[in-house]
């Protein structure tokens, strides 16, 4: 067998499995010295909802550091990386589990079912990342609704070939028995709008050290007793704005025109927003150290709305309409006719969190999808 794979050979191991084996065997040896087991880990919980996936990998980048969660907690629930029922978790006690990282959005009803159920059952709920902090990417889609989405996921789509205009339903029955899904809902929402949340952690994923932050703080409240940040609490970001972690030049007044990245080349000292390419970082919770900006791609907006901002596309709007260089209405027409998508522009990664929420209902097209949701029961 080739030598690029020992461990295949069995004579060597690695430095992860070596820690976990001596950890066991230490582990063994207090539970003989005393004549009774070791105490029993706190639980941990970890989900996602309406996510990309970018979440877990954020957790899964805390490399060795994965294996102090290990030590420390026993996972309860983790659909991405391992076999878990649901029942097994809806037998849990209420508050049997310490903590929770619940990444995702609400779009549908089994996401709903779980952030109810895991409320229940954790004494900490971690909104984690964009989409449960703030509704993230899949809100936008509530500049639609359910129909909609399917009329275009289902029939329209160049690639879809499906002539007998067939749908998901919620309930079908085949010989085995009846297979259902979970409802899909009209509007998205951000976790902390279907239940309490305790903390949140922003970003779109969640970078490393605000990973370790959370991780650190509850297993030093587990191991030393530590006291936990204050209920609310953003964790691993700034009171500040993007702008103020970003090294970039700012100048007054200097808008002429709206560009996408794609068509200029910027300056790379001067602000982006001020070379026309709409940024969000005078509107975004700092903290991330402005990764993007650096390299000449403009903030869109995923640790959310900066302190103190009601709605972050507004506030964002204001800071794009006061840097126009321009008093002539035709002139300041012409340059914000060069956003080409207003509500990503602005609402990117928060719509089910602003003011706006989503696009008005209206009432025959709600009942018409309330209608078609029940026939296809």
């Amino acid at each position: 067998m080739p030598k690029l794979w020992p461990w295949a050979q069995g004579k060597t191991e690695t430095k992860a499995e070596a820690k976990v084996e001596a950890e066991a065997e230490k582990k063994a040896e207090s539970e003989q010295k005393s004549g009774r087991p070791s105490m029993a880990k706190p639980k941990m919980a970890l989900y996602w909802a309406a996510s990309c996936g970018g979440c877990e990998i954020a957790v899964v980048r805390l490399y060795e550091k994965i294996l102090d969660v290990a030590n420390t907690f026993e996972i309860v629930l983790w659909p991405c990386v391992m076999d878990f029922k649901y029942k097994d978790v809806e037998a849990l006690p209420d508050k049997s589990i310490l903590i929770t990282l619940f990444n995702g959005a609400i779009r549908n009803s089994e996401q709903e079912h779980m952030a109810r159920m895991l409320r229940e059952k954790s004494q900490v709920l971690v909104a984690y990342g964009a989409c449960a902090h703030i509704g993230g990417i899949p809100g936008l889609g509530n500049v639609s609704n359910r129909q909609d989405i399917f009329e275009r996921a289902y029939r329209e789509t160049p690639s879809t070939v499906n002539e007998e205009g067939t749908y998901p339903q919620l309930s079908f029955q085949v010989p085995e028995g009846e297979l259902t899904l979970p409802e899909f809902y009209d509007t998205v929402r951000a976790l902390d709008q279907v239940v309490p949340v305790d903390y949140y952690i922003p970003g779109c994923p969640p970078t490393k050290h605000q990973t370790e932050a959370v991780v650190e703080a509850v297993i030093a409240a587990v191991t030393e007793g530590a006291e936990l940040p204050p209920a609310g609490s953003v964790i691993g970001a700034s009171t500040k704005t993007v702008c103020d972690d970003c090294p970039r030049i700012r100048e007054e007044k200097s808008i002429k025109a709206i560009y996408r990245p794609y068509q200029i080349i910027p300056d790379p000292e001067k602000c982006l927003l001020d070379q026309g390419i709409l940024c969000a970082g005078p509107a975004t919770r700092g903290g991330c150290e402005a990764p993007c900006p650096q390299v000449n791609m403009p903030c869109i907006g995923c640790y959310g709305p900066s302190p103190g901002a009601m709605d972050q596309g507004a506030k964002l709007l204001s800071a794009v309409t006061s840097n126009i260089d321009s008093r002539d209405p035709e002139e300041i027409e012409r340059i914000l006719g060069g956003i080409p998508d207003s509500i990503a522009a602005f609402y990117m990664f928060g719509l089910p969190a602003s003011l706006l929420h989503r696009i008005r209902l209206e009432r025959g097209a709600a009942r018409e999808a309330e209608a078609a949701a029940k026939g296809a029961q």
